[in-house]
């Protein structure tokens, strides 16, 4: 893996998010400095979006960023998740689609559970937050 040169949000991240998580903020800041992408792949979003009235902040993080991209699973993605989960022995396909999805593009993985990652690919970057 090269250094990595964007963010990939779990669902950790995407709750630090809304409940406005100054650690998170500041990285956010910096990363759109740099001009880095923002990853969020769509299974993270599902597991948090419950009302988006209620998710304000998520919603505008969402809508109003430039950098950030959803990304969505294809045929060929949930194939790639649940070879990887055969492999490393686990069953949380979100977790895989967020470890490919950094993989593909040279990111930092942004989370709450780094061990959910070391299992998957102890090569990821990963932020805690």
């Amino acid at each position: 893996m090269t250094r990595p040169s964007g963010l990939t949000l779990d669902a950790g991240a995407l709750i630090a998010l809304e409940r406005g998580d100054r650690r998170l903020r500041v990285l956010l800041d910096e990363t759109e400095r740099a001009g880095w992408p923002i990853a969020v792949p769509v299974g993270p979003l599902a597991q948090v979006w419950r009302d988006g009235a209620r998710q304000a902040v998520l919603a505008g993080f969402l809508n109003a960023a430039d950098g950030v991209e959803i990304v969505e699973w294809d045929a060929m993605t949930a194939r790639a998740v649940g070879v990887l989960c055969g492999r490393r022995g686990t069953s949380d396909v979100v977790d895989a689609s967020v470890a490919l999805c950094a993989r593909e593009r040279d990111h930092h993985v942004v989370t709450s559970d780094p061990e959910d990652f070391a299992i998957l690919d102890a090569q990821l970057s990963v932020i805690v937050v």
